[in-house]
């Protein structure tokens, strides 16, 4: 049984400012403070990386531009999610001709789980 509080605060980030607020999920548009856009729910699990990360906030934008969110899964927290441009590029990389969705690559954590990797340059 799970005794997590299910009324915990979330993240909402702005990834073009690398702005993020806590918030209690409330309904209705979120929108950013610095720049007017809308906010992103990423979840309450979700360790924002420092604004000066640029690498992390490049991943970071990636996985929420492709749906994936950082919410919790009961008491075991959002499962694993990649922290850098190279394991998403990797991931995307080894499941683009296999069919499988965006989201599910970017959330396994090995890539070799995903198939060969495409070597093929356009």
């Amino acid at each position: 049984m799970c005794t997590r509080s299910r009324t915990s605060r979330r993240h909402f980030v702005c990834p073009p400012c690398r702005r993020s607020v806590k918030r209690h999920g409330a309904p209705g548009r979120d929108v950013c403070a610095r720049c007017g856009g809308e906010l992103v729910d990423a979840g309450q699990d979700l360790a924002v990386p420092r604004r000066r990360d640029t690498a992390g906030w490049r991943a970071l934008t990636a996985l929420l531009a492709a749906g994936v969110t950082f919410h919790s899964r009961c008491c075991y927290g959002p499962g694993w999610r990649p922290r850098t441009p190279g394991e998403v590029r990797e991931r995307l990389a080894r499941s683009a001709g296999g069919g499988r969705p965006v989201a599910e690559a970017l959330t396994t954590r090995d890539p070799h789980d995903l198939g060969p990797a495409d070597r093929r340059r356009a």
